[in-house]
């Protein structure tokens, strides 16, 4: 089979939030037809009034493209992907099938168990805002960030060839990684700091003195920023990713205890040592922004 061109395929979003808007603003020009599938009315009016969309579908309909991008929750594509199945009896139309869910494992293997004439991909663009909501859509959202592709053995050089197609024109990089390795990665840089955010707010909740908000300034507000994200994605994260997660939790515990004891034995070397260490890899990581 002839290798697609893009811009003929036609490409079903299924979820317009933050992640899923912003792929199909990035996308709209690029493709044949964009459909839009959501059980928020609100988002499917605003995507359809500002030309983020072709048109709006049910999700029965929105399986008829050609790429069908699962923008949603990692339960709630878990659940989807079910539904693909049923769909197949009704309908064996083909279509690549390309997720954005922050973990992998889960949702792989639950591709794996897709109809044959489904080609799934798994995909995790490492990007995102606290607020969410299409309101919030970004052509740009993806420029110069981690595009990560977890391929199945049976995803289809077609797929890849796709997938890769769409990171290319969204400014993404791609990176292809094991789904595994992917959530413990994802669990240390993404979930955890998330979480760390948390704690953080909610230790400064405890000392119940609202002086403590009145000084808080740059350096809390950035440091808490990801307590601000979307909830229930986050829910789904945590119960979809919980041994790396919980293995990224001991992790940052040993860290925090190793702290507390420089801290307690007024070891000023090397508690230095340790912080410049931090100090070093932080500015090599980001010297470029």
């Amino acid at each position: 089979m002839d290798e697609p061109d893009f811009k003929n395929l036609t490409v079903s979003i299924i979820g317009l939030g933050l992640m899923g808007g912003s792929l199909a603003f990035a996308l709209r020009d690029h493709v044949k037809e964009i459909t839009g599938c959501d059980t928020d009315s609100a988002a499917i009016t605003f995507a359809l009034n500002h030309h983020i969309i072709s048109r709006a579908a049910d999700f029965d309909s929105a399986l008829e493209s050609d790429l069908i991008i699962l923008a949603i929750p990692p339960r709630v594509i878990i659940e989807q992907l079910n539904r693909l199945t049923a769909f197949a009896f009704r309908n064996p139309h083909s279509a690549i099938i390309l997720d954005l869910g922050s973990t992998k494992t889960q949702i792989v293997s639950e591709m794996q168990k897709l109809p044959a004439h489904f080609d799934p991909i798994g995909g995790h663009p490492m990007c995102g805002k606290e607020i969410g909501g299409i309101a919030n859509a970004d052509e740009n959202l993806f420029r110069d960030k981690t595009f990560i592709l977890t391929p199945l053995e049976r995803t289809s050089s077609r797929a890849l060839n796709i997938a890769h197609q769409l990171i290319t024109i969204i400014g993404a990089g791609p990176l292809i990684l094991d789904p595994d390795h992917h959530d413990s990665l994802a669990a240390m840089v993404s979930h955890l700091p998330y979480l760390a955010s948390i704690a953080l707010m909610h230790s400064a909740m405890t000392m119940n003195d609202d002086d403590v908000w009145r000084i808080a300034a740059s350096g809390f507000r950035d440091t808490t920023r990801l307590a601000a994200s979307d909830l229930t994605m986050m829910r789904d994260i945590m119960q979809t990713n919980r041994g790396a997660v919980l293995d990224s939790l001991r992790r940052f515990r040993n860290e925090i205890d190793s702290l507390t004891a420089l801290i307690e034995s007024s070891d000023s070397d090397s508690l230095h040592k340790k912080l410049s260490a931090a100090q070093t890899q932080r500015q090599k990581l980001f010297q470029n922004l």
